[in-house]
């Protein structure tokens, strides 16, 4: 398989699961703006969307959306419980938490990379957001992860995206349930590999 990625972007939740699972796998280097890949490719060509994260299987085959590349990857080895068995009552509890990162979580932050966003649209968004952080906060004084006591695809999710509140000065210390599971993710050796893996790469160069 190869994993299509750019640094800082929701690229690096399946590549965490990767790392969760220990699949083997090669990263592939987007640059966004030139829509390049790092061997010189036109990556509109791999994923007419533009965008990463892409997922490419060993036939071939492409596939897009995070929370589609999270559910497979997990269904590849379903023994290790980063998704619960499809058909479940708790599979559809997944579902309504990947839907909720991606719509609530995820597309709320992203407006804010937006340098000409105007200054009241920013807040606005930086208002909604905070309630969302207010509802993950009650969700998070209870349990550990999403899910409850164990970390799964959703918990890469979520994760990847805190991740951006740096950009835009946002700080967690407001929500410290939040905060604690931040840290407690981001101590995780898959997650150290995947962050470290891309910082290596991004600051190597193209190959």
């Amino acid at each position: 398989m190869k994993l299509y990625y750019a640094p800082e972007t929701c690229s690096l939740s399946p590549h965490i699961v990767l790392r969760e699972l220990g699949l083997s796998f090669d990263l592939v280097l987007v640059d966004n703006r030139k829509k390049t890949t790092e061997d010189g490719r036109d990556f509109m060509a791999i994923n007419p969307k533009g965008y990463v994260a892409a997922l490419e299987l060993d036939d071939g085959t492409i596939l897009t959306e995070g929370p589609a590349i999270l559910l497979y990857l997990a269904d590849l080895h379903p023994r290790a419980e980063l998704a619960p068995i499809m058909g479940s009552g708790e599979r559809y509890r997944l579902l309504e938490w990947l839907a909720f990162l991606n719509s609530e979580i995820h597309a709320g932050l992203a407006p804010l990379f937006d340098a000409s966003l105007p200054a009241a649209a920013g807040e606005r968004f930086r208002a909604k957001i905070h309630k969302r952080f207010d509802y993950l906060e009650g969700v998070l004084e209870r349990q550990d992860y999403l899910m409850g006591e164990r970390f799964g695809v959703a918990d890469a999710y979520l994760y990847t995206v805190m991740n951006w509140c740096r950009f835009f000065a946002i700080d967690l210390a407001r929500w410290p349930a939040l905060s604690r599971y931040r840290e407690r993710i981001g101590a995780r050796p898959a997650v150290r590999e995947a962050r470290d893996a891309e910082d290596n790469r991004s600051k190597r160069g193209p190959a």
